[in-house]
Order: C-alpha cells, then sequence, then structure tokens
C-alpha cells in the first residue's frame, strides 16, 4: 500500500471545491457518470482502432444505494485505470486524462468526439461525500487498484481484488448530504441530467409481464421477470439523420422530452452540422398563440448528450427561446461546473447558424406547402415578428414567407400585397397606403365603410405589431400602414377628388363652436364634407399617436412615458349629413345638447368606448326617446 498527498496547489482544495468550484451540489452524480461515459467510449474507440484486444460486449453504468452504510455506489465497464494512472489521472489534479487521451489519438479521437472532462468533474464527489473510494482494473492485463481519500490532500493506494474490467466509485455520503440516499432523489437527477446518455444507465429493476403464450390455458397467469430499470434513451432522435426519422418520430422524441406538453408541435427544425463547429438538435415550433408567455419548457443544452441547462441565452438568438427542444454541442464553451457559458466567438457563430437555419427551414415549408403554412400562421406569427425586430439576418430572410393576412383569410407576402393593392390604395402622392384593422369585432364598421370601396384591409394583432410596421415603412419609403379607425376613410386615402361642402365657412365656425361647447376635451372635433349617407359622427385614433402609445406600452418607441398618455381621440362630423344641418339650426340650446351627447354617444357605442355609468344613462334615454 502506498498513501501520499495529492500534488494540488492549494492545501484545502476540497473545501474550496464544495464551497466555490460547482454552484449546485446535484451535478456530482452528473460529472461522475460523465467519467463513466467517457472511459466507455473511449474504450470502444481504442477498441475500432485496434488498440485494445479485448471484447466490448454491452457495457451499462449501474447506480447503486446503500442507504443503511450511507453510500452511493457508481460503476462502469469502460476502459479502467492502473495503480499508475490512478496516480497520475487522480493525485495530479493538474494532468487530465481526457487531454493526454486527446494528445494521443487526436487524430482519430476527434471525429468520434468523445472528449470528455476527466480531471476537476471527478472532485465533484467531495461536494457530497465525506470519503471517496475508487477500485479499479484496467483493460490492460494489470492488477487492479484500490483508492481512498477522506476530503484531505491525504490518499491510500492500495492493490485490490476486481477482477473485471471497469471503475467502482463507492461514495460515504456526508452528514449534510444525507438527502442523496433517496431512490426520488436520485432518480430525479438521473432523469434531469441523464436521461440522454449514450451508455445504458442501469439503476436498480423492474418488473415486467412477458406475454401471454398462444396455446396457454384460460385459467393462465401471466409471468412477471425482474429486469434490469435502464432510466436513459442511449440514442435519441437528435443523434440521428433527418433521413432516419419520421415525422411521428419527431411527435414521439418531443413527448420524450416534455411528457406534460399535450399538444404536438407544428413543426420541427432538425439541426445538424460539423464545420466550423460541431453541433446537432432539433427545434420545435409549439403553439404559441399572439401572447410572448413565458416558457415553463425551454430548449434544453447539452454536450455530447449530458444535459448542461436550459438557460440557452447567447446561444439561441432570443426570439427563438420561445421554441422547444434540444441543442447539442461539445464546442460551446462552459464555466468549470458546466453550468454557464463562456463569452467566445464561437458561440456567436452557433447563433448566427440557427438564425439562418431556422429562416431556410421556414423558408422551404412555405414553399412546400403554402397553405398548409397559412394554417399555422397565427400560432408562429409572434416569433416571427420578434425575430425580424430583433435579428438583421432574419429580417433579411423573412421577407421571403413572411405573411399578412386580410380580415377575409387570405394571406399576401408584402411583395404580393405591393401588386395587389397599387391600383386601388395608391393616393394622390403615388404613396401606396396599406389598412390595417388590430381587432376584427371593434373595428367592424371601419372594415366595413373600406371594403365598401374596394379596399383591403389586413388584420394585424399581434402585441408587437406597432414596432414591426415602423421598421417596414422605414425600409419600404412608398408604403405606409394605416389602422382603418384612425380617420375617416376618404382621408386614409386621399384621392384627388374632393366632395363639396352644404355648409359655408361662416356655417361651419357655427357648428363646431356649438359642438365643442358640449363635447369632452379628449375629443378634438374636425369638420369633413363626406357623402350625406355617411355617418354623422365618426370617431377615430390618429394613427402615429395610437402607434407611439402602443410602441412604448411593449417597449421603446422612443418617447419616454407615451405608454402613460391618455386616450386621444377625432371626432370626425359629417358637415353634409342632416343632423350637422340640424345642430346648427336648432335654437334651443337643451334640445341642441341633447342632439349631440346622443350623437356622440352612438360614435362612442361603435367604438366600444361607451362603457359604465355613461352607457347606462344612454340606454335610460334612448328608451325615453321611443316611448
Amino acid at each position: 500500500m502506498t498513501t501520499g498527498k495529492i500534488n494540488v496547489s492549494v492545501e484545502n482544495i476540497f473545501p474550496l471545491i464544495k464551497k466555490f468550484l460547482y454552484s449546485d451540489h446535484e451535478i456530482f452524480l452528473r460529472e461522475l457518470i460523465s467519467n463513466g461515459t467517457d472511459a466507455t467510449l473511449k474504450l470502444k474507440h481504442l477498441i475500432s482502432i485496434g488498440e485494445a484486444k479485448v471484447e466490448f460486449g454491452n457495457p451499462v453504468i449501474e447506480i447503486k444505494i446503500d442507504k443503511e452504510g450511507k453510500k452511493i455506489h457508481i460503476i462502469d465497464q469502460g476502459l479502467g485505470m492502473t495503480a499508475d494512472e490512478v496516480e497520475k489521472y487522480i493525485n495530479q489534479v493538474a494532468f487530465s486524462g481526457a487531454e493526454e487521451f486527446l494528445d494521443k489519438y487526436k487524430d482519430s479521437a476527434k471525429d468520434s468526439g468523445i472528449i470528455g472532462h476527466f480531471g476537476l468533474g471527478f472532485y465533484s464527489a467531495f461536494m457530497v461525500a465525506e470519503k471517496v473510494e475508487i477500485i479499479t482494473k484496467s483493460y490492460k492485463d494489470e492488477p487492479a487498484a484500490h483508492w481512498t481519500c477522506d476530503g484531505s490532500p491525504e490518499f491510500t493506494l492500495e492493490p485490490a481484488d476486481k477482477t473485471s474490467r471497469g471503475t467502482e466509485i463507492i461514495l460515504h455520503i456526508a452528514e449534510d448530504s444525507l438527502e442523496f440516499l433517496e431512490d426520488s432523489k436520485i432518480s430525479g437527477l438521473l432523469n434531469k441530467y441523464n436521461k440522454f446518455m449514450p451508455i445504458p444507465i442501469k439503476f436498480g429493476t423492474r418488473t415486467e409481464t412477458l406475454p401471454k403464450p398462444e396455446d396457454a390455458p384460460e385459467d393462465y397467469v401471466n409471468e412477471t421477470i425482474e429486469v434490469d430499470n435502464i432510466i436513459n434513451n442511449p440514442n435519441p432522435a437528435w443523434t440521428k439523420q433527418p433521413t432516419e426519422l419520421s415525422d411521428e418520430d419527431y411527435k414521439n422524441f418531443y413527448r420524450e422530452l416534455y411528457p406534460m406538453q399535450f399538444e404536438d408541435p407544428l413543426f420541427n427544425i432538425h439541426l445538424n452540422v460539423d464545420y466550423p463547429f460541431n453541433l446537432t438538435g432539433i427545434l420545435y415550433f409549439p403553439k404559441l398563440g399572439s401572447d410572448m408567455q413565458i416558457q415553463k419548457d425551454k430548449i434544453q443544452l447539452y454536450q455530447n448528450q449530458v444535459y448542461v441547462t436550459d438557460n440557452v441565452e447567447g446561444i439561441v438568438p432570443e426570439f427563438l427561446t420561445m421554441l422547444k427542444g434540444v441543442i447539442d454541442s461539445p464546442d460551446i464553451p462552459l464555466n468549470v461546473s458546466r453550468s454557464g457559458l463562456q463569452a467566445d466567438g464561437a458561440v456567436k457563430k452557433i447563433s448566427n447558424y440557427i438564425t439562418r437555419k431556422v429562416a431556410d427551414k421556414l423558408k422551404a415549408l412555405f414553399n412546400e406547402n403554402r397553405a398548409d403554412f397559412e394554417e399555422k400562421w397565427n400560432d408562429i406569427k409572434i416569433v416571427l415578428e420578434y425575430g425580424m425586430l430583433s435579428e438583421d439576418k432574419f429580417y433579411e430572410k423573412a421577407g421571403a414567407f413572411f405573411l399578412y393576412p386580410t380580415v377575409d383569410d387570405t394571406y399576401f407576402t408584402l411583395e404580393e400585397l405591393k401588386e395587389k393593392l397599387k391600383e386601388n390604395q395608391t393616393d394622390k402622392d403615388g404613396k401606396l397606403v396599406v389598412l390595417y384593422a388590430g381587432n376584427k369585432d371593434a373595428q367592424h364598421s371601419y372594415i366595413e365603410t373600406a371594403k365598401e370601396k374596394g379596399y383591403e384591409v389586413l388584420l394585424l394583432d399581434s402585441p408587437i405589431i406597432s414596432h414591426l410596421i415602423q421598421k417596414i415603412e422605414g425600409d419600404n419609403k412608398d408604403v405606409t400602414f394605416v389602422r382603418v379607425d384612425s380617420d375617416h376613410i376618404d382621408n386614409l386615402i386621399k384621392k384627388d377628388e374632393n366632395t363639396i361642402s352644404k355648409l359655408s365657412d361662416e356655417e361651419k365656425e357655427t357648428l363646431k363652436t356649438s359642438l365643442e361647447a358640449y363635447i369632452p376635451k379628449a375629443y378634438s372635433v374636425q369638420l369633413e364634407a363626406m357623402d350625406s349617407q355617411a355617418a354623422p359622427f365618426i370617431i377615430t385614433q390618429p394613427e402615429f399617436m395610437r402607434r407611439m402609445k402602443e410602441m412604448s406600452q411593449s417597449g421603446g418607441g422612443g418617447m419616454f412615458g407615451m405608454g402613460n398618455m391618455p386616450e386621444m381621440y377625432n371626432l370626425i362630423v359629417n358637415t353634409n349629413s342632416d343632423l350637422a344641418t340640424s345642430i346648427l339650426n336648432t335654437e334651443d340650446k337643451t334640445h341642441q345638447e341633447h342632439l349631440v351627447k346622443q350623437a356622440l354617444d352612438l360614435a362612442k357605442l361603435s367604438q366600444n368606448l361607451l362603457k359604465g355609468e355613461a352607457l347606462t344613462a344612454f340606454v335610460k334615454r334612448s328608451f325615453e326617446m321611443i316611448k
């Protein structure tokens, strides 16, 4: 037996590890299983290149809990270690087994994606254990070794009687970590971190019922057997080629990732790149609708099938964090506990690649089956709108598939829209006016008035649409978007022809003075000569003020505090209506006030602005009128 001190630069490295190196104690299991996986994959690689003359077999990694003895055993059937290798890889922290392995077999190892993190990862065991033992036998024909350390730099190393290849790590759990001796706790951790590890992981056994034989008698009782409880799927969908997977396979994997999600995803995007970095994964578009809801089930980040985090900020462009799925890359630089990203040029490249890949997939879906794409539009539009606002590269590509729906459920790209509207909706200054509604029911009368003129009205109802409209107008100087209730229809798309007013300028001044005496200050009174059959009073919201207010409420907009401004409205009075003439010619001031208030309330009612006490008074007054 040999004893000695671990060659560490700081005498009390173990308390440091326990306190500072790893922010989350539970990851000890992930690290130790990762090491066992690396050891198994390395052996497989050495066998494949003829370096190891042994049978690979069907290795598993086994986790055992000894509650009475307060121990956890992690057992692998990988390449194991000789006593010299234990001395080197475990005691000399500065040397990483993975680095040496990479150096020796760098040309062939890189391709197999098995570069592990042996070294500091092992020492995470001391976050939960007061003593750690390693019993290990190398695939080489050498004696087994038994290493013991109690969390100080002192260790013992002696021969062991282990005869099977591989490594067993025994953790003597500390009093402050006894929760890790519960089956449910370990089961939860295995499910979180090791669900898709590439080597089968065994945790206990389970009972399986054998199928009933065809010739069994009626009173036959099904036999049951005990089988290994393998908790992981070593070959998840993202590790396969898209050609190997059907739509059903993708849906099944989605259910495997998110067992509590009961709706199928709309479609998926399979990521697969090996230059200039390695990255695989599958992203799913879930049904989102118009609300930018907080994500419960996020995109999961893996490194060589080991779960790292669901905080993918920086790797995935922000607008795609509303998606679900998996990204796996050995090239993502993580800090020593694998719990956070390090700033790195590769991360930006990965983010750009994902943006491009998503844009290309959306374009392909649009081209392959436009009807299906249109059907899903309302469930994906919020992601695309957010992407166009936040990522210039996505904005450039999105013009080919971003859709503008009308109130009648037809869909246009921007170029199609320009072509469709240019003849009828170009104003006298040569500007194309795109009319839109934010709410079909609330703006129904305005939509109908526009349609009577033969105009198309879009339905743009997302919370960030004002920001996007602003950006599109900035890039298309000959196009302006105007909400259909922001002015009288003849003012929205100004043509050369003018309607002549029945009232003289003097009469208009008198009428305006009378109206302003009874109308609240929140309404700006405007007199317009319109068709005599048009509504006498129309309430509109100025496009610029309303848009700025909306942009301020949903973030940005460039005008401080605008989201808190009171609502401003225009009251357009049709000077050619009979009501305008009646108000002008009424001598009785009480009757004049009554006419104005009744007409204003009717206009407010059509805009869904009449509520509470004012609505009650209006209904009561209206019933009095028809007695």
